[in-house]
């Protein structure tokens, strides 16, 4: 976004965050925030992605691996050079490990140096074991953030472990893009919608699928998502000689919505987690849910009462609580009820004071350290 005249004369706050060429739970939520942030008259919103897209011949550089970080690093910390001074509060998504210190770091980094207020929005479900093996950089770096803000009570607890405050804003849905759908009756119709990553458990709804089929023969899974362990995955498929069961690939969040209606039960089987956005998407589209207990996943399921939740890697629990959704309707559709009435804690009216409370106090600390170290200087 450009920055505009108009945009100097608000509260000017910079969202720095992947942009959709990376899809995620990151890209999806900077770009709902400052969607709705922009319609607020107080603000003027810049965004700045963690990935630019060079331009020209340049472009077919960032096709070269290793390359291709190397030099869109380059022109990310050119990018918050140019742009970071003309903020007054930088706001920084993160993610843990190396994508720590390639993303978040340059721009608390710059954004100290302009002397401008920092908010750290961490995200990662990693945060525990990132905080404890990159202690002594990720400790340091997080401490120059002014606030800290996490999408759950889950990391604010995590955080404090390490001396670290942080403050809680839950994730953002977007309810206009996705609809509810009464499922009665219910059918063995599948979804999973995770990145194919170790610790998002994909093989574990797998393995729960093929119990699932041997009760149900017509059940289908949509398996949405792509990642390091596509091939792998796509491989145990073939090994458990799974039916109806199809990879999708990565969906544009705009069309996810209707990947959502076409299912009818959502399977979740991470084993390291903080707040995952499907499983608030899923509620939302009244999509019952089984879902592993995995890092903050209890702070935001009730079990048996928002969706089932069984032990992390118990696959064998995971397929006996979905063929129990499919054998007790009724007692489903209270579940899916009560799992409407929980998305209103993530809907923007709950977090919109939130997100403006924290813009603004920074504001304040910014221009009353401005004030002193101008009268310092006279």
């Amino acid at each position: 976004m450009a920055d505009t005249e108009e945009t100097q004369k608000r509260l000017r706050v910079l969202i720095v965050a992947p942009s959709f060429d990376i899809l995620g739970g990151q890209s999806v939520q900077a770009a709902r925030l400052a969607d709705r942030l922009r319609e607020e008259p107080s603000l003027g919103i810049g965004f700045l992605p963690i990935n630019p897209r060079l331009p020209g011949p340049l472009k077919y550089l960032q096709r070269i691996k290793y390359v291709r970080t190397i030099v869109t690093s380059i022109a990310y910390a050119l990018s918050l050079l140019a742009r970071v001074y003309k903020y007054d509060v930088i706001h920084v998504f993160s993610a843990s490990y190396a994508s720590f210190v390639i993303a978040p770091t340059p721009a608390i980094l710059i954004g100290k140096i302009y002397r401008r207020k920092v908010l750290l929005n961490y995200h990662s479900g990693e945060a525990e074991d990132h905080l404890r093996r990159w202690r002594r950089s990720a400790i340091p770096t997080i401490r120059l953030a002014d606030t800290v803000i996490v999408p759950s009570d889950y990391l604010v607890r995590v955080f404090a472990q390490f001396g670290l405050p942080a403050h809680a804003i839950y994730n953002l849905v977007d309810t206009g893009s996705l609809k509810f759908r009464d499922r009665s009756p219910l059918r063995p119709v599948f979804l999973s919608n995770r990145n194919f990553e170790v610790h998002y458990g994909v093989d574990r709804v797998l393995r729960a699928f093929k119990i699932i089929q041997e009760r149900f023969p017509e059940a289908t899974l949509e398996v949405v998502g792509d990642g390091s362990q596509r091939r792998a995955l796509e491989t145990l498929a073939q090994e458990l000689e799974l039916r109806n069961t199809t990879f999708r690939g990565q969906i544009n969040p705009n069309l996810i919505g209707d990947v959502y209606d076409a299912a009818d039960i959502y399977l979740n089987g991470s084993e390291i987690d903080n707040q995952p956005l499907s499983i608030l998407e899923a509620f939302l589209c009244g999509l019952p849910i089984v879902t592993t207990d995995a890092g903050g996943i209890p702070d935001m399921v009730r079990d048996r009462q928002t969706a089932m939740m069984v032990p992390r890697g118990d696959y064998v629990q995971m397929a006996e609580r979905a063929i129990e959704l499919l054998n007790n309707q009724s007692e489903t559709r209270q579940m899916i009820e009560l799992a409407r009435q929980e998305c209103l804690k993530y809907s923007w009216a709950a977090v919109r004071d939130a997100w403006l409370g924290s813009y603004f106090g920074l504001a304040s600390a910014f221009i009353r350290e401005d004030l002193r170290l101008k009268t310092l200087e006279e």
